[in-house]
């Protein structure tokens, strides 16, 4: 295993601990809105801090990218963090959430993981290493059409602006598969697709630290991963259209007849 995974693992149990500890006193949390419908806690400053320290500890000159504290440092290798992802599932007791930590070195993402501590799954993937959950080799699904596939999605609940167009995708897709999921954990989402739990995924207007590493999970375990117009800027646009490649084509099909010109940038 590389070393920076290796860290990045330990830093991940590391803010999980935080997140487990703090569910005794979920309602003395102090709790702020960033933006509409946009939450963060004490649990998450302190979960993004200690993850900060251990990389640090053990990478003093990387650079942070994180949810909370933005941008830190100049380097070439990134440490991209989100250290809860769902707060509004955790501070609602709703069980789906997760810690996910992705290392891009030069502009690309070599290194993820994202770290669930209610179940103790550790799902991570190096490049050209593979993907893997616990020790478990990941593969994305064999699944061939929409038609029997459980899909996951994501509500576009911070760009009320855009939910006449999400809607139209939904009611596109929705038809066409078995059934529909939505977590709320963008990232946890991602390592389904990837460990085969759903067979495709769909969201806009993600951030950089949903994605890093849950797109690095999906690739390895032999997935696609692209824009809602098959393209690769979903990591400016934060629009994602994630699945096999059989998946992935025809949730592309439904998607993109409904897109308003916001949306295909």
């Amino acid at each position: 295993m590389h070393p920076m995974l290796n860290i990045a693992i330990r830093a991940a149990r590391s803010a999980g601990n935080i997140i487990i500890r703090s569910l005794q006193h979920v309602e003395h949390l102090e709790v702020t809105t960033k933006g509409r419908n946009d939450f963060v806690s004490d649990v998450d400053r302190l979960a993004e801090q200690e993850i900060i320290n251990v990389i640090h500890k053990a990478y003093p000159d990387h650079a942070i990218l994180a949810e909370e504290s933005g941008q830190q440092g100049d380097s070439d290798t990134v440490w991209v963090i989100d250290p809860l992802d769902g707060t509004a599932n955790f501070l609602h007791g709703f069980p789906h959430y997760c810690v996910s930590i992705g290392i891009i070195v030069r502009g690309k993402i070599e290194h993820g993981v994202i770290y669930d501590p209610l179940r103790d799954e550790l799902f991570t993937a190096t490049r050209g290493g593979g993907a893997q959950l616990n020790d478990r080799r990941l593969r994305v699904t064999k699944q061939k059409t929409l038609a029997g596939s459980l899909i996951a999605t994501g509500f576009p609940f911070k760009y009320l602006e855009h939910f006449p167009a999400y809607s139209a995708t939904f009611n596109a897709v929705f038809p066409e598969v078995a059934d529909l999921r939505r977590g709320g954990s963008a990232a946890l989402d991602l390592a389904y697709v990837a460990a085969g739990r759903v067979d495709g995924y769909w969201e806009l207007g993600l951030q950089k630290w949903d994605l890093a590493a849950g797109v690095l999970l999906i690739e390895e375990a032999g997935g696609v991963v692209s824009d809602f117009t098959g393209g690769d800027n979903y990591r400016q646009n934060g629009n994602v259209v994630a699945g096999n490649i059989n998946v992935h084509q025809q949730l592309l099909k439904q998607i993109t007849p409904h897109l308003t010109d916001a949306l295909k940038k």
